[in-house]
């Protein structure tokens, strides 16, 4: 009987301690970029769609600009992939060019070359070197996955303590 007393104290303490837990913020720095793989024809196309009627900002990778490498496709090509990543909702579907495009968590950031990331994602605001994009029509929230897996955490947690008080209310 004497162990009733402490079932209060143990649901508290699950209840006071794990809200702040789910709250954390995710701090993830994205960059799309060409795959290594991608054949040069592929990337061109891809490069050329990008600067045009997909909207990115290619004046960094332009005859003169800090990014200029007419040797590199693959960097040239990131740099545009990456602008239109940034600009077109943060999802995988912007990093895809056909397939010759992919996320990555190194920079690929090259000497006066800074490309700028998907610095931040917090519970529904994507902040970034880039500014603050909303999360509007165009955007991604990115914070669900963190939801997902405390929720898991949560109820393990809560099943384990469950197990251990009725075990231990058992012995007796």
């Amino acid at each position: 009987m004497s162990h009733y007393i402490f079932l209060p104290v143990i649901l508290s303490a699950i209840f006071v301690t794990l809200p702040p837990l789910m709250a954390q913020t995710v701090v993830t720095e994205l960059w799309c970029v060409a795959k290594n793989n991608a054949e040069d024809a592929a990337l061109q196309g891809a490069l050329d769609w990008a600067c045009g009627a997909g909207g990115a900002d290619c004046a960094r990778i332009q005859q003169g600009g800090p990014c200029y490498d007419p040797s590199d496709i693959q960097k040239t090509a990131s740099y545009a992939f990456n602008d239109y990543y940034l600009k077109h909702g943060l999802t995988d579907d912007a990093c895809s060019f056909s397939n010759t495009a992919a996320l990555t968590s190194l920079n690929p950031s090259h000497g006066d070359c800074k490309f700028p990331s998907s610095k931040t994602v917090n519970n529904a605001s994507i902040s970034g070197s880039m500014g603050t994009l909303g999360m509007g029509p165009d955007t991604a929230d990115l914070s669900a996955s963190g939801r997902i897996a405390h929720s898991w955490l949560r109820s393990l947690i809560v099943a384990h303590l469950f197990l251990v008080i009725v075990r231990i209310f058992s012995e007796n």
